[in-house]
């Protein structure tokens, strides 16, 4: 004798399938009916006030804002003359450690305690560790490098 094709499984998705159908065609008559009892409109309308909240009440046009389309700014906006940092590209710091083997170190900024990394081909003068040393600072693979370092 052959095995039923039917599993459990399969029956039981089959009646979740039917009712989900019938769920759906359920709701679509409730609407129909409510159309027909509301006179057709049956969506009510959602308005946005002038403080961005949700209302079933139009706005008042005598408080709406006019805006000019030039007055918008898309984007950073432009610097003016002005607004220029004042930025000393020369920094100061102290020589917390460096091998001249390796050919390579790092500095201390005196200023914000930022510890950069220097490179023996950066160098202009012969440093050591706790000298103090004025440099510039360059982007390099993993940050900022100190570079064009003189002695003090």
């Amino acid at each position: 004798m052959a095995k039923s094709q039917q599993t459990f499984n399969k029956s039981e998705k089959e009646k979740k399938r039917l009712k989900k159908r019938e769920d759906k065609r359920k709701k679509m008559e409730a609407r129909k009916l409510e159309k027909e009892e509301n006179g057709g409109e049956s969506i009510p309308f959602a308005y946005v006030d002038q403080f961005g909240n949700l209302t079933d009440t139009p706005p008042d046009p005598s408080e709406k804002i006019k805006v000019k389309a030039k007055n918008i700014v898309l984007g950073i906006p432009k610097k003016e003359e002005g607004d220029e940092e004042e930025f000393d590209p020369i920094r100061k710091g102290k020589v917390s450690f460096f091998d001249n083997s390796k050919g390579f170190g790092f500095i201390i900024d005196t200023e914000d305690q930022e510890k950069y990394f220097c490179h023996v081909s950066g160098l202009i003068d012969e440093i050591q560790e706790n000298d103090k040393v004025q440099f510039e600072l360059e982007k390099g693979q993993r940050g900022m490098n100190a570079v064009r370092v003189k002695l003090i």
